[in-house]
């Protein structure tokens, strides 16, 4: 399973490549659309937030999804972003061979303070890979209004949404 589960996350996470070799700078900091005003650079950096706050939180099965670095460079330099990518990717495959039969302690601020939750690193890699596919769907309609168009298939669409429908950006 968690095979599986990280080959689904990589294949995301190199639509997120394919979107950066394919936009300018320009577009990827534009901050002109609304209703929030947010960069796609923005929504790549906080979905790897996510992913970061996993990683930095395994060694001592203390994941705190609150505690993300905000890393800036990754929302303005579409190169930095591109080899943190590359970074999580490779650290993705290490965890492969990772014995697995233990909770994780993730702890996230779901509206009413922080709470302690427990997952697996399936589950929790599979949260990050949803809320990252999330993510993409934003940065589809930032490059909507944008008018930039480019053919990435299957970005920011969930699997389960209809072949038909599943058209990507």
């Amino acid at each position: 399973m968690k095979k599986v589960i990280i080959a689904a996350v990589n294949q995301n996470l190199t639509k997120a490549i394919q979107l950066l070799d394919s936009i300018t700078d320009k577009h990827y900091t534009d901050v002109s659309v609304g209703p929030y005003y947010s960069s796609i650079g923005s929504h790549i950096r906080h979905s790897l937030d996510f992913f970061n706050c996993v990683i930095n939180g395994l060694d001592t099965n203390n994941i705190d999804l609150t505690k993300r670095t905000r890393d800036e460079a990754l929302s303005k330099d579409r190169i930095a972003a591109k080899n943190h990518i590359y970074a999580l990717q490779q650290t993705l495959v290490s965890y492969q061979s990772v014995s697995t039969n233990y909770l994780v302690h993730v702890t996230d601020d779901l509206g009413q303070g922080n709470v302690q939750v427990n997952y697996t690193l399936e589950s929790i890699l599979a949260h990050a890979n949803s809320h990252a596919l999330h993510h993409f769907a934003i940065i589809g309609y930032i490059l909507h209004q944008l008018e930039v168009c480019i053919e990435i298939p299957g970005f920011g669409y969930n699997p389960t949404t209809p072949e038909q429908k599943r058209k990507g950006i």
